[in-house]
Parts: C-alpha cells; sequence; structure tokens
C-alpha cells in the first residue's frame, strides 16, 4: 500500500488486548505480593506452604489466557489436597490465603461453564465446584455445615453467570452469521442487476449484428470487429462476476477473484453513479462529497462496495451523531486502490435510535472479502469516522 494511505486497523481490539493485559498483570502482581506476605507470616509449615501454593495457582489460573483447563484441574487438585490435610486433628491454623484462593476457584468455575467446548462442561466445571464445596471443612464440619446454604448459593449464581455469558456468545454468534448471510443476499441482486446488465448488451449488439447482416449492407472488417469487441467484452465481465459470486455463495471461502481455490472470499458487483445522489440527499446533518476524478472506471464489485460504505456509515451518523454539524465524504484513488472515508464531527450526543448494531459486521464481511481493510472507531481529530481501502487489481 501507498505509505500515503492510512487505513486504520480496528482500534477497539487494540484496546481491548492491551487492558486485559493490564488487568492480568495488576491480578497477578497483586496475589503474588499478597500470598507472599501470607507466606511470611504463617511460617515454614508444609500445609501452609501447600495453602499459599493452591491458592497462587488458583489465582493465576483464574486470568490466565491459555490452558484454561490444565489450570482448573491443578488448582482444584491442590486446593481439595490442602482441605484433607487441614481437617487432620493436629493442623495448623487456616491461612489469610484463603482470600485469594477462593475468589479464584469462582473464577475459575465461571470460565468453564462459560468457555469450556459443550462436552468437557460436565467434566471439568465440577472440580471448582467441589474445590469451594468442602472448604469449610478446613475450619469444622459445623462450620461447613452452617455455610452450606450460603455457599450453596454461591455456587448456584457462578453458574448461572457461566451459562447466562455462554448464552450471550451463541446469539451474538448466530447474529453475526444473520448479518452477513443478509449481506450476501443483498450482493446476489446486485449481482443480477449487474449481469442483466450486460447480458441484456449482448443481446442487443447480437441482434444489431443480424441486421447489419440481414440488411445487405457492407459491413468493414473494422466494425465488425467493434460489434463482437463489445459482445466478447460485456461476456468475459458477466463470466467473471458470475465467478465471484460462486465465490460468495460457497460455505468454504476457497475461491478467489479469478475463480481459482483460494483461502478467502469474493463479491460482486455495482457503480457510483448514485454516490453523488446519496450525499447530496443527506442533510441532517448536511454532507459534502470529495471524489476524484481518477476514481471513475473501477471494477464494479469495488464501485458498488463504496456505494455501500457510504450509505451505511451516513446512516449511523444519522442514528448516533445527532450532535454532529458536518460530515465529510471523501473517495480517493491510489495505485494500489481505493480510500473511501466517511467523517463527522460529532461526541455521540443526542438521540440514539434503535439499530440492530451488525451493519458494520456485513461491511466488514464485504471488504474482506475484496481483500480490503475496514476501521470504524473515534477520529484522532474528533468524531467518528468509517475508513476502507478496498484494492484495485
Amino acid at each position: 500500500m501507498n505509505s500515503g494511505v492510512v487505513v486504520q486497523e480496528d482500534a477497539l481490539e487494540r484496546i481491548h488486548s492491551c487492558g486485559g493485559v493490564l488487568v492480568r498483570a495488576a491480578v497477578r502482581g497483586l496475589s503474588g505480593f499478597f500470598l507472599l506476605l501470607c507466606l511470611l507470616l504463617v511460617g515454614p509449615s508444609p500445609v501452609r506452604l501447600g495453602l499459599v501454593v493452591a491458592a497462587g495457582v488458583a489465582a493465576f489460573g483464574a486470568v490466565s489466557v491459555r490452558g484454561t483447563a490444565i489450570w482448573t484441574v491443578a488448582a482444584s487438585g491442590a486446593s481439595v489436597v490442602v482441605t484433607v490435610l487441614l481437617v487432620q486433628p493436629s493442623a495448623p491454623a487456616l491461612s489469610p490465603a484463603m482470600v485469594v484462593e477462593g475468589p479464584g476457584l469462582v473464577v475459575l468455575l465461571v470460565r468453564m461453564v462459560w468457555r469450556a467446548p459443550a462436552h468437557r462442561v460436565p467434566l471439568l466445571a465440577p472440580l471448582p465446584a467441589l474445590a469451594l464445596a468442602v472448604m469449610p471443612l478446613r475450619a469444622s464440619p459445623m462450620f461447613a455445615v452452617a455455610a452450606s446454604i450460603p455457599l450453596a448459593g454461591l455456587l448456584v449464581t457462578a453458574v448461572c453467570i457461566g451459562l447466562y455469558l455462554r448464552a450471550l456468545d451463541a446469539r451474538r454468534a448466530r447474529t453475526i452469521t444473520d448479518a452477513r448471510r443478509d449481506e450476501r443476499l443483498e450482493l446476489a441482486r446486485d449481482l443480477h442487476d449487474f449481469v442483466a446488465h450486460h447480458v441484456t448488451g449482448i443481446v442487443v449488439q447480437a441482434q444489431a449484428a443480424r441486421f447489419a447482416a440481414g440488411s445487405g449492407a457492407a459491413q468493414t472488417p473494422e466494425q465488425l470487429d467493434a460489434m463482437l469487441g463489445g459482445i466478447e467484452k460485456a461476456g468475459t465481465e458477466a463470466l467473471t462476476s458470475m465467478r465471484r459470486m460462486v465465490g460468495l455463495l460457497r460455505d468454504d471461502g476457497d475461491t478467489s477473484p479469478d475463480g481459482h481455490a483460494h483461502g478467502g472470499r469474493t463479491r460482486p458487483v455495482g457503480d457510483l453513479d448514485r454516490l453523488e445522489e446519496l450525499v447530496a440527499g443527506f442533510n441532517d446533518p448536511p454532507a459534502s462529497l470529495v471524489v476524484d476524478p481518477g476514481v471513475r472506471g473501477l471494477p464494479p464489485e469495488v464501485a458498488t462496495s463504496a456505494h455501500r460504505i457510504v450509505q451505511e456509515a451516513l446512516t449511523n451518523a444519522r442514528k448516533h451523531a445527532a450532535d454532529a454539524t458536518a460530515v465529510h465524504v471523501s473517495v480517493r484513488r491510489f495505485p494500489e486502490g481505493v480510500e473511501i472515508a466517511v467523517r463527522d464531527d460529532g461526541r455521540g450526543g443526542g438521540r440514539r435510535l434503535p439499530g440492530g448494531g451488525y451493519g458494520l459486521t456485513g461491511l466488514a464481511e464485504r471488504v474482506h472479502a475484496l481483500g480490503g481493510r475496514l476501521h470504524a472507531g473515534p477520529s484522532p481529530v474528533g468524531g467518528w469516522e468509517v475508513v476502507a481501502f478496498l484494492p484495485v487489481p
């Protein structure tokens, strides 16, 4: 890509990733410091040392990104072993490390119900639940009986939270799938219009050639070549779009723009003729359009995608940026492709019209299928922006 073309990646993903790293580092640091103090205060007893180790495994496993199942098994096993040792008559007094161990096991229980594959949930989720259930025995059997009802409520709450988060993920996945399917259906309608246009052109030119031949009028080689060339061009473009449509409808996404097997899907068809009309009709807030002269003549699938990006971005501005005073739309041509940018100066105030929230998901599906990149997020200079870069072969 040209160095002057700035197409930003999804900033929200980076923010979430950095935030997660900081939170995990903070939890591990504070837990480690607290457990070190516990170890220094309780003395060198092997049982107390085991309790601190069990608490550390639970705390570190609760915020781990990978190997959560292994951490769950290790933390649950260590906790149960320490409980068995502490119920002995000669066991030393309890350690404050349980303040870290208990919440760690609760978090592991929630994560197992939430994230573990469905066939593993019945095997992994009971482990931290069992460790929590027997933990009150470390104090005394009477205390365990007294704490059974509150502890049962805690376990049920943790399981319900995990199931709720699991249901949210499943619903979001279904919604994204539906959004992608709707986008494909819309692209299929675009394909129909484009192919119908070129097939009509083929038919008209073929009829003109037959009429000229039937009228007996002499046709020069140049005239015949122009007619046949027009038919060939229209047929080639229609076939190319059909190949792209096959790549769109395939579930395994292995068709490239030229119709060969490939890892990414492609998309068809459209034009930029209605872009000026679209922007001119947007007056709440008023929108302006700047289009590079070199943008004309784009491949139909790129032109349609550019129109669709502008349409969705303007719709979002109308819904969520009522305090914006202007929207600026630009379409710029570069040697490697075309950049479409829609920026407003709003701060997110004003009305909040209802929406599904997945229009950008469909756009991302379309843009990525064309080999491009899409960014939607706060603008460095204020307001909100939607910027896409579409490569042009």
